[in-house]
C-alpha cells in the first residue's frame, strides 16, 4: 500500500503566508518562503502554495515565491490561485512547481484541463474543488452519495457556480486530471475534523488520488480521516501555523495507528 502523505498548505495574500476561518477573517501567518523551509524540515511529504485571491483580484500566480521556495525545498511543490491557461501551468513549472492547481477558470473552461494534462501530463495537473453542503438530496435512498448535497465555488469560495460536486470531480477525472484537492468550506480552518461524508461521495466515484482538506484538528482527526475514507492524502494549514503540533508528531500517531506513512 501507498505511503498516505501529510501536506501543510500555505494560503498566500500579498506575499504573506494568510488563515482564515470559513474562507473569510483572513489573519498574517507569516513569509511563504520561511514556512515551506520549516515544514519541509518538519518532514512534510508535499508543500501547497495557494494564492487565495489571485483569482478575485484578476492577476497572476506569485512566480517569484515558487522560484525562491523551489531553490531551497526539496519535497514536491503544488502552486495554485490565479491559473488562467496553460501557459500559467509553464510558468509556474519552470520556476520549479511539480504540480499547478487550477480551481475557478476549470469550472468557466474545463478545457484548460485536458489542455494542460496533454502538454504538460496528467501528474502535473490537479484540481481543486471548493465544495460546500447546500441541502439534503430529495430522494435520500436512491441518493448516490448520502443524504447531502454540495455545490462547488469558484473566486476563493465566493461565487456559487450550482454544478455538483461529485459529477466536477468525475470530469475533472475524465478531462485528465491527476489529482484532487478537495476542500470542505463548511470545516476550513475549524479545526473540528475534516468533512468524511464529503470526502467519501468524492473518492467513490473516482480513482486519482484525493487529498483531504479544510479542518484538520487534533492528532485523532488525521487518523479519521484515513481510516474512514479512501483519500491519499491530508492537508492542513491553521494547526501546523500556529504551531499546535509539528508534522511529525501527525506522522507517529499515524504509524502507531498503522497507517502507511514516511518517517
Amino acid at each position: 500500500m501507498l505511503a498516505k502523505r501529510v501536506i501543510p498548505c500555505l494560503d498566500v495574500k500579498d506575499g504573506k503566508v494568510v488563515k482564515g476561518i470559513n474562507f473569510v477573517n483572513i489573519q498574517d501567518v507569516g513569509d511563504p518562503v520561511e514556512c515551506a523551509i520549516e515544514y519541509n524540515r518538519q518532514g512534510a511529504d508535499e508543500i501547497v502554495f495557494l494564492d487565495i485571491t489571485a483569482t478575485h483580484e484578476r492577476r497572476g500566480t506569485m512566480a517569484d515565491v515558487v522560484f525562491r521556495t523551489a531553490e531551497n525545498v526539496f519535497i514536491p511543490l503544488t502552486v495554485g490561485g490565479g491559473i488562467r491557461t496553460p501557459n500559467d501551468f509553464r510558468e509556474l513549472l519552470n520556476a520549479g512547481a511539480d504540480k499547478v492547481s487550477v480551481n475557478s477558470a476549470a469550472v468557466y473552461d474545463a478545457n484548460i484541463i485536458s489542455e494542460a494534462a496533454y502538454r504538460f501530463g496528467s501528474q502535473c495537473v490537479v484540481v481543486a474543488i471548493d465544495a460546500r453542503c447546500v441541502g439534503v438530496e430529495e430522494d435520500a435512498e436512491n441518493a448516490r452519495y448520502g443524504k447531502s448535497k454540495y455545490h462547488v465555488y469558484t473566486e476563493g469560495g465566493r461565487k456559487d457556480s450550482g454544478l455538483d460536486m461529485v459529477e466536477w470531480a468525475k470530469k475533472a477525472e475524465s478531462l485528465g486530471a491527476g489529482e484532487i484537492l478537495l476542500t470542505s468550506m463548511d470545516t476550513d480552518g475549524t479545526k473540528k475534523g475534516f468533512d468524511l461524508e464529503m470526502l467519501r461521495a468524492v473518492c467513490e466515484v473516482v480513482r486519482i488520488p484525493v487529498i483531504a482538506s479544510g479542518g484538520g484538528g487534533d492528532l485523532s482527526s488525521f487518523v479519521e480521516v484515513f481510516k474512514e475514507t479512501d483519500v491519499d492524502a491530508a492537508l492542513a494549514a491553521s494547526v501546523f501555523h500556529y504551531g499546535e503540533y509539528i508534522v511529525e508528531d501527525v506522522k507517529h500517531v499515524m504509524k502507531e495507528a498503522g497507517i502507511p506513512v514516511r518517517i
